[in-house]
């Protein structure tokens, strides 16, 4: 006889007024299974899961039914539901910063959880929290649940988070795109750690994600969303390998272009950095501080109107290194720009540079302010830069730089919360390239973007570049991105550069060790299309 599913979904339905997010969504999943759920951003993945665990706002209309072990989550008293969640079923959500608490340490935030969810005394809960760092592979778990989650790299908070959620022997793990923003190493060990734990455990798991060729490496069963719908379902054998539906082929198809790009002609160079360094002060042992080196004597020129792509693990250095080449960072050396040296200017000299050097961030949401318009952000450069423009001409020019970035003038009245992640992104190079820049630092302008809007967005930049001449630097983890955008790359590893060269050079031939790990790392990157359509 058939084991009876843990998790059941049968027609379940979300709306947000007159917006269907998810429809008859229904599916199974099996104890010590792992299950998929992909596609692109807005799809409805996360939706769903939210509204099996009852954690959207009031707005949302729920549907149809979710059954755990047979009992149905839905409209559930916040009691009972309160006994499931967080003990039962647990969630991993996608940015770990966000979901840590920066006024606790991360051993104090997972003791919160076991005294809550198994009524364990405090010295207790210390201690397994210290166990739980050691299961999810933090090294010197001691010391570590001690730290706040800023002093953390990206891929240890995402384990800090994956602490929590098995700390009181969950069930089922929800794990809603664990490793988007992680480079590929950590990426990599991430999903290991997560089928182990899954394994040692006895859970079932659920993983969101809106990259196929990654959840294929660890998912027994695959169920492909689209516009908030169930199109395609099965073995994750099956769904790879022979897929029915046109969507999961173009999912699977929207893998980058895998050939680098053509060796260009040597350019001049346009910055160059010379035995930079920059170092912070950290907390020590018995409160004495002590100093960390981020960037250390590092040397590296980039290119007029090429692309220089600035690749390595998280905690390398490279966003730091990105700052401080446009002196948002204090570091020390030379930053050579037009025959300045940046370092020695002081904030009056640097101001009217600032227009020629601009900086794209990682998240648009976080770097565009909630309050303003798009067409008030766009433009805010020019009020600083260009005032004796009129309000009525710097809208114009807003208006333009937004169509040519591919949004509708509509676009200029509304908020960044109105907006999805590619369309943030594209206000935000929108802000950057207004100004009519001769730099641009991109700081993994791509990485929590799904590969069809990445695709789209990298499309742009390469349009840009060819129309103005920008030069850029592209901050990225992630090697398929960096080998369609580059001209030449950089490789740092703890704050220094150890690999210098044109893009096929280092990602097909590479020098050093480092290298070879991260392009073994990226072997989970999307299906070849070719194999599938």
């Amino acid at each position: 006889m058939t084991e009876d599913p843990i998790l059941r979904f049968e027609n379940l339905g979300v709306r947000f007024g007159p917006v269907d997010a998810v429809h008859d969504l229904s599916f199974t999943l099996r104890r010590g299974e792992t299950a998929a759920l992909v596609g692109e951003s807005g799809s409805g993945k996360s939706v769903a899961m939210l509204a099996a665990l009852g954690l959207l706002p009031p707005s949302a209309t729920v549907a149809g039914h979710v059954f755990f072990n047979g009992q149905n989550l839905i409209g559930l008293e916040r009691e009972k539901l309160d006994r499931i969640r967080g003990k039962a079923i647990t969630i991993v959500f996608q940015e770990p910063q966000s979901a840590l608490d920066p006024l606790f340490t991360v051993g104090s935030q997972i003791a919160a959880v076991l005294r809550f969810g198994l009524k364990l005394g405090r010295r207790a809960a210390a201690a397994r929290a210290v166990e739980l760092l050691h299961e999810v592979g933090i090294l010197e778990p001691h010391r570590r649940a001690q730290n706040y989650p800023h002093e953390l790299s990206g891929g240890q908070r995402q384990r800090v988070a994956i602490a929590m959620a098995i700390a009181c022997d969950p069930q089922v793990l929800i794990a809603d795109e664990p490793t988007t923003a992680l480079d590929a190493t950590v990426a990599a060990k991430i999903l290991v750690l997560l089928a182990d734990l899954k394994s040692r455990f006895g859970m079932a798991l659920i993983l969101i994600s809106h990259d196929l060729g990654l959840v294929g490496r660890i998912a027994d069963h695959v169920h492909v969303m689209q516009k908030g719908a169930l199109v395609e379902s099965g073995p994750v054998a099956q769904v790879t390998q022979q897929p029915r539906h046109p969507y999961t082929r173009m999912l699977l198809a929207a893998g980058l272009d895998r050939a680098a790009r053509p060796a260009t002609a040597p350019a001049p160079p346009l910055l160059e950095a010379r035995d930079l360094g920059v170092s912070y002060t950290l907390r020590g042992a018995w409160f004495r501080p002590r100093r960390f080196a981020a960037v250390d004597g590092v040397c590296l020129t980039i290119p007029a109107g090429q692309t220089l792509g600035l690749i390595g693990e998280s905690g390398s250095g490279k966003s730091t290194l990105g700052r401080a080449l446009v002196k948002l960072e204090p570091a020390r050396g030379q930053i050579l720009y037009d025959g300045r040296n940046l370092i020695a200017l002081s904030q009056d000299a640097m101001r009217p540079l600032r227009r020629d050097l601009q900086i794209v961030f990682q998240d648009p949401f976080s770097s565009l302010s909630p309050r303003l318009t798009v067409g008030a952000i766009v433009a805010e450069g020019l009020r600083i830069h260009e005032p004796a423009l009129s309000a009525t001409a710097r809208r114009d020019r807003a208006a333009k730089t937004l169509d040519e970035v591919g949004l509708p003038g509509a676009f200029i009245g509304r908020l960044p919360h109105e907006l999805s992640g590619g369309q943030r992104q594209r206000v935000a190079i929108a802000r950057a390239i207004i100004l009519q820049p001769r730099l641009v630092v991109l700081d993994e302008p791509t990485s929590a973007l799904d590969r069809a809007v990445q695709a789209e967005v990298l499309a742009l930049l390469q349009k840009l570049q060819d129309a103005h001449g920008l030069s850029y630097l592209f901050i990225t983890h992630d090697l398929a991105v960096v080998r369609a955008v580059a001209d030449r790359i950089a490789v740092m590893q703890d704050g220094r550069i150890v690999e210098e060269g044109l893009a096929a050079q280092v990602l097909d031939a590479p020098r050093e060790a480092y290298t070879r790990e991260l392009v073994a790392s990226a072997s989970f990157e999307p299906v070849n299309p070719n194999s599938v359509l």
